[in-house]
């Protein structure tokens, strides 16, 4: 049974800083792309972050390029998003998901197998 579980959300005024874990059971971890999706309130499932199998490459949304950053380390089976200078649209549910795919990082909800439950993430001004 594939289990994802975030954590680390929270509440944080803007500009301050979190990192997101999620750890990863009952697949090969090593043997997936991972990527945060995140989804505010009234909107669409958006991607955030996603890093290959490797770790070798990365690939961010525009909105979040320079405050945050995707890593992974595979012998806990966990992927990270460090984020920084936060600002109150950053605000929503994060999602970590796996995608078997092992090529470049895609970034289309449906590409993706495994999800989290989320976890919540509030920037206040």
């Amino acid at each position: 049974q594939v289990q994802l579980v975030e954590s680390g959300g929270g509440l944080v005024q803007a500009g301050g800083s979190l990192r997101l874990s999620c750890a990863a059971s009952g697949l090969t971890f090593s043997r997936y792309n991972m990527g945060w999706f995140r989804q505010a309130p009234g909107k669409e499932q958006e991607f955030v972050a996603g890093i290959r199998w490797s770790g070798s490459s990365t690939d961010y949304a525009d909105s979040v390029k320079g405050r945050f950053t995707i890593s992974r380390d595979n012998a806990k089976n966990t992927v990270y998003l460090q984020m920084n200078s936060l600002k109150p649209e950053d605000t929503a549910v994060y999602y970590c998901a796996s995608d078997r795919w092992l090529g470049i990082v895609r970034k289309r909800v449906h590409d993706y197998d495994y999800w989290g439950q989320g976890t919540q993430v509030t920037v206040s001004s």
